[in-house]
């Protein structure tokens, strides 16, 4: 499949380089087409690796996962362009982190809305799937890196964009996958990441992840 991600930093080219090694064709994305970080990453990467804009990573990618900072999302999403990503699955890994403040940080929006509802909003006619937002990059992309079976949330409109994320996530290695619903859950999802934060800061660790115990019914 051809991935175009939004997003030139750690979490960008991190994510890219491992669906690169799952045999996905990547087009890392900046906000010009001559971004340094992008052409660096890609020659480095190699093979199906490819660099450009927001614009050509919208263009190229059958699907497209944002991962930009949060406070540059919607910008980043509109300079790729609506028309350009109508009708595909829209992956949103951001957060609306605030740190005007300091550690730990606020969000700059919730409750009442969210980042994913913002980016579907900005982009009516891609089907936007808020997932793994509540987990650093390395988790991403090596769930059984926590020690554990980690759980993974994700939320959307459409049901087919969700089944084929939830197959892409099966794919990094996560297993145990929940659907919360329509894009409007992203307003719980997004502020589980400062339940992350807290904790790391707590304990000095950053390798957690979240994992909800049941047991089986009748049990």
């Amino acid at each position: 499949m051809k991935i175009g991600i939004l997003g030139t930093g750690t979490v960008g080219q991190t994510l890219g380089a491992k669906l690169l090694e799952l045999g996905h064709g990547v087009l890392l994305g900046g906000r010009s087409a001559t971004n340094e970080k992008a052409q660096a990453w890609a020659a480095q990467q190699g093979g199906l690796a490819r660099a450009g804009s927001f614009e050509d990573a919208a263009v190229f990618g059958e699907l497209v996962i944002v991962a930009t900072l949060g406070s540059g999302t919607i910008d980043a999403v509109q300079q790729a362009g609506p028309e350009r990503l109508a009708g595909k699955t829209v992956i949103d890994l951001t957060n609306p982190l605030d740190f005007s403040r300091g550690m730990p940080p606020t969000l700059f929006v919730g409750h009442t809305d969210s980042l994913g509802e913002q980016i579907q909003r900005a982009l009516p006619a891609a089907h936007v799937v808020k997932t793994l937002n509540i987990v650093s990059v390395n988790q991403m992309i090596n769930p059984a890196s926590t020690g554990g079976e980690p759980d993974m949330l994700l939320a959307g409109n459409d049901a087919g964009a969700k089944q084929r994320v939830t197959e892409l996530l099966q794919q990094l290695g996560w297993k145990r996958i929940t659907d919360l619903g329509g894009i409007e859950e992203a307003r719980v999802l997004e502020p589980l990441v400062l339940l992350w934060v807290r904790y790391g800061l707590k304990h000095n660790t950053w390798g957690h992840a979240l994992q909800y115990m049941y047991s089986p019914a009748g049990a």
